[in-house]
């Protein structure tokens, strides 16, 4: 009953403290030597060695109905039908058992080793093999701790002496916008130089990695490179999900930029935004066209819900004709977009990179292969990825209604769109269509060959000179 009682105790106060489970450093670590100790316990508790079976079942049990309520793939009910439920399931459940149950089930085996060897009656020592399985989960447990125990960071900036090069800016910070933690890159060899702000995809993208493969950029700019509430490193703010809404996105864009302004002294920034970010970055340039010196939308959305329809068509053409009867049969059963299941999106946008496919098509300028930078600590990584399941089901509805040709004909401040020779016809026609009728104080339509829908990281290079052009003819 002892053992119960504890068991089912922290099971709750886990479900109230980290209903995802473990998504930061602190947090993980903290479970693991908690949960550790109360398997130690719970094992002493029973002197039993089934312990190390029933007090993870139990926390489950306690953990799943206590937190029922909060939503998201990677929490609600699994889908193992799909490889998006799939994915789903292991970054929620699967690392959160390797989080949690792995130190309650290691602790439970030592707990009954511990009531054998005090004498309580009716106990017994664990048999060879299951000391060795506890040396095993030890030993996993600090090599998991370990890893995860790395903090992230970001290099200074050097000059050719290989010192920190003065008077620049390389920082890794979390700061409050909208009353939730939220973190920013910020990285300039001038920390005088124009700040430009950078809006990642998604919704729940993470660019953080992607920004740091090259570094142009920070020759001309203070980089300033955010992640959103619910996405990467700010994925630990996303509950309440309530509260997440396309109109909070936009007035955190605005605040992140005031803070930029304030702490940079300056009048106005360089806003950028590429896929969800080039949506945020319209509706932010429209609300406050006084903050910003030029708009730049990379790979600009127009209409998620037009996008989508034409990618239905344009996957179910190529399904047909590359005889795949399986998705061709499913995308007919689903008909197009929008839907209200999240996984009916799977077999619209899963293939895009197979019938979509261009020479110059680097996957390596994606995930997961950015994420392997410094500025990501191990359960960023992780975040990264529940960003773009739980984020992406909160945010992805509300754009639905979103059509730019209707809803924004003209801009206040100079935009120039960026797009990929490659695009997608889902986005380029629309992208094409709202250029020519939007009217702004200046516009232009950059294209770059060989590149898709992520031009910027295509050719980062060439995106730097865009940016130091856009910066000679608007600033000041």
């Amino acid at each position: 009953m002892i053992a119960a009682v504890l068991v089912i105790l922290s099971g709750v106060v886990a479900a109230q403290l980290v209903p995802r489970g473990p998504v930061t450093t602190m947090q993980a670590l903290l479970s693991m030597a908690i949960l550790l100790v109360i398997g130690i316990g719970a094992g002493v508790a029973t002197g039993r060695r089934w312990s190390a079976l029933g007090a993870p079942l139990l926390f489950v049990v306690t953990f799943e109905v206590a937190r029922l309520g909060i939503v998201g793939p990677t929490v609600e009910a699994p889908r193992l039908t799909s490889l998006y439920g799939i994915i789903a399931f292991v970054l929620g459940r699967g690392i959160a058992a390797v989080l949690m149950l792995l130190p309650l089930l290691v602790g439970a085996l030592i707990g009954a080793d511990l009531a054998a060897r005090l004498g309580r009656p009716g106990a017994r020592r664990i048999a060879t093999a299951g000391r060795v399985g506890v040396v095993i989960g030890l030993v996993a447990l600090l090599t998991q701790g370990f890893f995860i125990a790395r903090p992230a960071s970001t290099a200074e900036i050097l000059g050719p002496d290989g010192a920190r090069m003065p008077g620049s800016v390389s920082e890794l910070i979390t700061v409050p916008i909208g009353g939730h933690d939220q973190s920013l890159l910020i990285r300039g060899r001038d920390a005088s130089s124009p700040v430009l702000l950078f809006l990642h995809g998604g919704p729940g993208g993470t660019e953080l990695g992607a920004m740091r493969r090259d570094t142009s950029l920070e020759d001309d700019f203070v980089v300033v490179t955010w992640d959103q509430r619910g996405s990467g490193r700010s994925y630990p703010s996303l509950d309440p999900t309530s509260t997440l809404t396309l109109d909070g996105m936009v007035a955190d864009t605005i605040e992140v930029t005031e803070y930029l302004l304030d702490r940079f002294d300056e009048e106005r920034i360089y806003l950028v935004g590429q896929s969800w970010g080039s949506t945020l970055g319209v509706l932010a340039a429209q609300e406050r066209p006084d903050l910003y010196s030029a708009f730049v939308g990379v790979g600009q959305m127009v209409s998620q819900r037009e996008t989508d329809v034409m990618f239905w068509e344009d996957t179910l053409a190529w399904a047909e004709g590359a005889g795949d009867s399986g998705l061709a049969r499913t995308l007919r059963k689903n008909g197009p977009p929008p839907y209200d299941d999240l996984y009916e999106y799977e077999p619209v946008v899963g293939t895009e990179h197979s019938w979509n496919d261009y020479p110059g098509l680097d996957l390596s300028h994606e995930m997961p292969g950015t994420l392997f930078v410094p500025e990501y600590s191990f359960l960023d990584r992780i975040n990264a990825f529940r960003g773009f399941f739980d984020t992406n089901a909160t945010l992805y509805p509300q754009l639905q209604g979103i059509d730019f040709r209707v809803d924004v004909p003209a801009l206040e401040v100079p935009y120039v769109m960026v797009i990929g020779e490659h695009e997608a016809r889902g986005r380029a026609v629309l992208a094409e269509e709202w250029f020519d009728l939007v009217e702004a104080p200046a516009k232009e339509r950059v294209v770059f060959e060989g590149a898709g829908h992520r031009p910027n990281f295509d050719d980062p290079a060439r995106f730097a000179e865009v940016m130091a052009s856009v910066a000679s003819r608007f600033g000041g």
